[in-house]
């Protein structure tokens, strides 16, 4: 089976990857808890200083995100143009431009959902997103194609 697709990347896109991905991790989860916990520190005792400070610690990572996604999507030369996606038994193969490249499945870290894209993760930090928007009637096609080629415990996309 063979599943050709084409999709554009902007920072909407990037912005919904962005949360995901640092939301995800201990440190965005850390840095959150934190936040909330001074924020209940105000509550209790009305410190100006616990209000501005939680705001800060709760504010300046999605404002942070945001300004970063706008940036990529005007500045990364990959963005610019859509991106070509084959997924096929072997594995994932991209065209963007001149240039190709090809992933086999086993090399595929894990595979997560958002309300916009699925994301296909080829290393820790590395990551392939397919917007919904752009998949239309591929995306149960590309979840399933997603699942039947990696391990379920690597899988985590909700339809």
């Amino acid at each position: 089976m063979q599943l050709t697709f084409e999709v554009k990347i902007d920072s909407r896109i990037l912005y919904d990857y962005l949360l995901q991905h640092t939301y995800k991790s201990p440190s965005g989860l850390v840095g959150t808890l934190v936040g909330f916990v001074i924020f209940l520190g105000f509550l209790k005792f009305e410190y100006p200083i616990y209000l501005i400070a939680s705001l800060v610690l709760i504010g300046y990572l999605p404002w942070t995100l945001y300004l970063k996604s706008k940036q990529q999507a005007l500045t990364n030369p990959v963005f610019k143009n859509p991106i070509l996606y084959e997924l096929n038994d072997e594995g994932m193969v991209v065209r963007s431009g001149e240039e190709e490249v090809r992933v086999p499945w086993d090399s595929m870290y894990k595979a997560v959902s958002t309300g916009k894209s699925i994301i296909l993760y080829t290393s820790k930090i590395h990551a392939t997103i397919f917007p919904r928007k752009d998949l239309k009637d591929l995306t149960i096609p590309v979840i399933e194609m997603i699942s039947t080629h990696m391990p379920p415990k690597k899988v985590n996309i909700r339809n």
